[in-house]
């Protein structure tokens, strides 16, 4: 069994930031792309950030030189550091691995930006 778990999430100013946290555990043999899709309220699932087994990246152009995704592959964790958030960014985030050559998803954090 393998399992994904997220931390991070919660409420924040807008022009603030946070990071969120996945990892990976149980009987993992490989790892392969890592990454963050997140949905609001009423909308369907979208890809912010996605970083392949080689390092290269694709990020949602809503998000392009605010937001950063960075994986330790020592760890089986894969990070989204999120810099100027604006309300728009509010939504539950979700973390995809594929593990094993199977898809993973976590359970979602939820990222609230207010004031």
């Amino acid at each position: 069994q393998v399992q994904l778990v997220e931390s991070g999430g919660g409420l924040v100013q807008p022009g603030g930031s946070l990071r969120l946290s996945c990892a990976a555990s149980g009987s993992i043999f490989s790892i392969g792309a890592m990454g963050w899709y997140r949905q609001a309220p009423g909308k369907q699932r979208d890809l912010v950030a996605r970083m392949g087994s080689f390092g290269r990246t694709d990020y949602a152009d809503s998000v392009k030189g605010r937001f950063t995704i960075n994986r330790d592959n020592a760890k089986n964790t894969v990070y989204l550091q999120m810099n100027s958030l604006k309300p728009e960014d509010t939504a539950v985030y979700y973390c995809n691995i594929i593990v094993n050559g199977m898809d993973y998803w976590g359970k979602g954090t939820l990222v609230t930006v207010s004031s």
